[in-house]
């Protein structure tokens, strides 16, 4: 059956991905974006949700929208402006909610393994306790805001992203960037953990929970084999032409991006999908091989 989506960051790395894997499947989608697009018969681009009214029939809100943790140092006014950008914008998309006369089924809301904060070797599902630190405040906070759309009758689903990896933005643009002029490097220690997913796998998982009517609350998506840092940069060497090898220096990523690194880069979190493995979900690119064969190559 066919739907009505509204997506908000529907133009972002994974907002663009969704929007085409959409509608190939035939749904007609409403896209909250500040960079409109093509407007067609299935494709309707809005800059406010107050454009959207009363008696529009959405099926489903698929909730993307947010400046990206990794844009910039985080200085006092970037952190307002990630913290407004995910926290106002949900609550925009709750208030649309309220006022429909009929309220989506389902709210798929994103959010981000940051929420449970650095890790050791411990493997964190979903019921994992939330970390300190502002990526986790903010993942919290962000929840909180979504989760009230259960008291309109909305099931809503807090999408926990890994890193999400492809080869034409988002992380991989950075991650791959030494290998490019021949070097190939692990932050820090490299014993860190990179709980990551392929984007194809991000988007059949935001999918597959559209239909999924018994699942609610926090997923993680991210692939079931995380991959530690020096883990990453062994599985590179093996796709790339690489002359020197060395490390990172935690003290140099700490110069270069300041508190980011220490929650971002330095440490990590061993996160896996034990939701979606559950409930039978079937991952493309389980493994960091897999992924990078179809990435790199």
């Amino acid at each position: 059956m066919t739907m009505n989506i509204l997506i908000t960051g529907g133009t972002g790395f994974i907002g663009s991905a969704l929007q085409r894997a959409l509608r190939s499947k035939g749904d007609s989608l409403i896209i909250l974006s500040r960079q409109p697009g093509p407007v067609d018969d299935k494709n309707r681009y809005i800059r406010n949700l107050d454009q959207i009214s009363d008696t529009e029939r959405l099926d489903a809100i698929i909730n993307l929208a947010g400046a990206s943790l990794a844009g910039r140092r985080w200085s006092p006014a970037y952190k307002a402006e990630i913290i407004a950008s995910r926290i106002d914008i949900t609550g925009a998309v709750i208030a649309l909610c309220a006022r429909l006369e009929h309220p989506p089924s389902v709210l798929l809301s994103a959010s981000a393994i940051g929420y449970y904060g650095p890790g050791n070797d411990e493997k964190m599902d979903e019921t994992f306790r939330a970390g300190n630190g502002f990526s986790s405040n903010l993942c919290a906070d962000w929840e909180n805001e979504a989760i009230a759309a259960q008291a309109l009758g909305v099931r809503v689903c807090l999408v926990r992203l890994g890193v999400v990896l492809d080869n034409d933005g988002g992380a991989m643009l950075e991650m791959a960037r030494p290998f490019r002029f021949g070097i190939a490097n692990w932050i820090g220690s490299g014993r860190q953990w990179l709980s990551w997913v392929h984007r194809a796998d991000a988007v059949a998982a935001i999918e597959w929970l559209l239909h999924a009517p018994d699942m609610c609350g926090a997923v993680n998506v991210t692939a079931p084999a995380p991959v530690t840092s020096r883990g990453f940069c062994d599985a590179m060497k093996c796709r790339t032409r690489t002359l020197i090898t060395l490390a990172m220096p935690a003290w140099v990523m700490r110069l270069l991006v300041g508190e980011m690194a220490d929650e971002l880069l330095i440490s990590g979190q061993r996160v896996v999908p034990a939701r979606l493995q559950a409930a039978g979900f079937a991952f493309r690119f389980p493994t960091i091989d897999d992924a990078l064969d179809d990435i790199v190559n």
